[in-house]
C-alpha cells in the first residue's frame, strides 16, 4: 500500500518536471494596459493616416509599379499592428 502511494507522487512529480515556475509567474499586465491604452490607438490613427496618404500616392505608385510595397507599408502593417496583434505582444512592431 506505502509503496502505491509512494509510486503514484513519484509518478507525479515526474509529470510536473517539466512546469517552470518562474515562467508561469510572468505578470505581462502592465504591457496589456499601455498596448490598449496607448500602442493601438496609436496604430489606429497610422493606419488612417497612411491610408490617406496611400490615396494621395496611388497615382505615382501605378505609374512606378509599387502599388502593392505602398499598400503594404502605408496601410497593411499598420492595420495588422493594429487589430491581428496578441495584447501585450511587441515583437512584432518594427
Amino acid at each position: 500500500m506505502k509503496t502505491k502511494i509512494l509510486l503514484a507522487i513519484c509518478a507525479v512529480m515526474m509529470g510536473l518536471g517539466g512546469i517552470n515556475p518562474a515562467r508561469a509567474s510572468v505578470d505581462n499586465s502592465l504591457e496589456v494596459v499601455g498596448d490598449l491604452a496607448l500602442v493601438r490607438p496609436g496604430c489606429f490613427l497610422v493606419t488612417v493616416l497612411g491610408s490617406a496618404v496611400f490615396v494621395v500616392a496611388l497615382p505615382f505608385a501605378a505609374t512606378s509599379g509599387s502599388v502593392k510595397k505602398t499598400a503594404d507599408t502605408l496601410v497593411v502593417h499598420p492595420a495588422a499592428a493594429t487589430f491581428t496583434r496578441p495584447l501585450g505582444d511587441f515583437s512584432t512592431l518594427n
